[in-house]
């Protein structure tokens, strides 16, 4: 088994080679990456099969269908690869430039990373997504996946390394870290002179260790309680298609919906429907309703606590308050709120003007399902991540944000 160390190693190791790259060279690389991905279809269903098998009964059943992948899951993985090169070059673009009175040219020119490290859990489909963004990017990844998904992004990885191999890539350009203890992690967190950029997604504790310990620099991706007010003047079916979908369309992912919070003077009529909707037998399960006590008068629930309004449930739960305006929605939101993203359902524009200004989340939805918050919906191509902070980047993390930028400067001679 390689140690971390000599894996962060040879990733370094490969930087320079990445550097020279054309857009084209990177762009073979990634639909060869995709054509070996799908070519080992069989190895990686094998695989995540037995992963599958060793987390049956440790996790719940919306976890473990983050987990599980089938042959259009690995298709639609090959298909993101693909689409990465079919973007833009992020790389040497001229973001600005001038020339200065004493003849000085200076421009600024984004340039890759370096290494990007990303640690996550149980979700197979980032080792391709996380891959293929950090290469047309120019940088060498490093990925660190969750003991419940290692077969699988072991599988994933020894196809995308063959793909590389076959353009003549260095095949380091993409590496998975071996040690799933904690202690892999926290190297990682540590590894300072080798990680250029480290990128954690996953639960909240994931995210605050990192934030806590990490000495390279760090984007905090969001856990993801998400928030949906369905205002006085809001179009209830609209309101009721929309929330069934943030909730129940995947309820595992951190822009899935988990907190409705409803106007007093629709509250009567809506909940009711909000219950039918979120217990209809299409469903593949029934929403369990943790209602305040307001809501509780007007519909049978679980009986929510003050905790409730602050979980990332990632199942088939939803929290749900009566607010009193829509500035009362907007307070409880600032309070309990992770910033990635929340909506509000309404036909009124001044409301709508007032929560979209108001509500300082990575995205703020006006009559749409908070489920589009991801770099695919948005035209990204794939995703690296969900920042909710605001230095560097902020919201779905495309290609741009996964660049720095440097100076070049051109003169003739002069002298300060």
């Amino acid at each position: 088994m390689k140690t971390t160390q000599e894996i962060l190693q040879a990733a370094r190791a490969a930087v320079p080679h990445l550097l020279t790259l054309t857009r084209e060279e990177k762009n073979t690389a990634l639909l060869s990456m995709a054509d070996a991905l799908v070519a080992a279809t069989g190895e990686i269903l094998a695989a995540n099969a037995m992963d599958m098998e060793r987390a049956r009964g440790h996790i719940s059943e919306v976890m473990l269908d983050r987990l599980a992948l089938t042959e259009g899951r690995i298709a639609d993985m090959a298909k993101g690869i693909r689409e990465v090169a079919a973007l833009p070059d992020p790389v040497g673009r001229v973001i600005a430039e001038n020339t200065l009175p004493n003849g000085l040219q200076v421009q600024r020119i984004s340039v890759p990373m370096g290494v990007i490290a990303i640690i996550y859990e149980s979700r197979p489909n980032v080792t391709s997504d996380a891959a293929a963004l950090a290469l047309k990017a120019g940088s060498a990844c490093v990925l660190r996946s969750g003991k419940e998904a290692y077969g699988s992004a072991h599988a994933i990885v020894t196809a995308l390394q063959r793909g590389l191999a076959e353009v003549g890539l260095p095949e380091t350009a993409v590496n998975l870290i071996e040690d799933t203890t904690r202690q892999s992690a926290t190297d990682m967190m540590q590894a300072v002179g080798y990680i250029d950029l480290l990128i954690p997604r996953g639960g909240a504790g994931l995210i605050r260790s990192c934030v806590e310990n990490a000495l390279v620099p760090c984007i905090q991706t969001g856990t993801g309680i998400c928030h949906i007010y369905v205002d006085d003047s809001a179009d209830q079916d609209k309101a009721l298609a929309i929330i069934k979908n943030a909730k129940t369309s995947r309820p595992s992912v951190c822009n899935a919906a988990e907190v409705c919070l409803v106007h007093r003077d629709i509250a009567a009529a809506f909940l009711p429907k909000l219950q039918s909707c979120l217990t209809a037998p299409d469903l593949p399960h029934s929403v369990e309703l943790r209602l305040d006590e307001r809501a509780a008068a007007i519909i049978a629930g679980t009986a929510a606590t003050a905790e409730d309004f602050d979980t990332e449930f990632l199942d088939y739960v939803l929290a749900v308050k009566v607010v009193d305006s829509t500035a009362d929605a907007i307070t409880h939101i600032g309070e309990h709120s992770t910033h990635h993203s929340d909506a509000i359902i309404t036909e009124n524009e001044t409301a709508a003007q007032l929560f979209t200004q108001l509500v300082d989340s990575a995205a703020v939805y006006v009559n749409a399902s908070t489920r589009f918050t991801d770099g695919g919906q948005f035209g990204l191509g794939c995703e690296m991540g969900i920042s909710t902070q605001k230095l560097h980047a902020r919201g779905p993390m495309g290609l741009e944000e996964l660049t720095t930028y440097k100076y070049v400067v051109r003169g003739s001679g002069q002298i300060r």
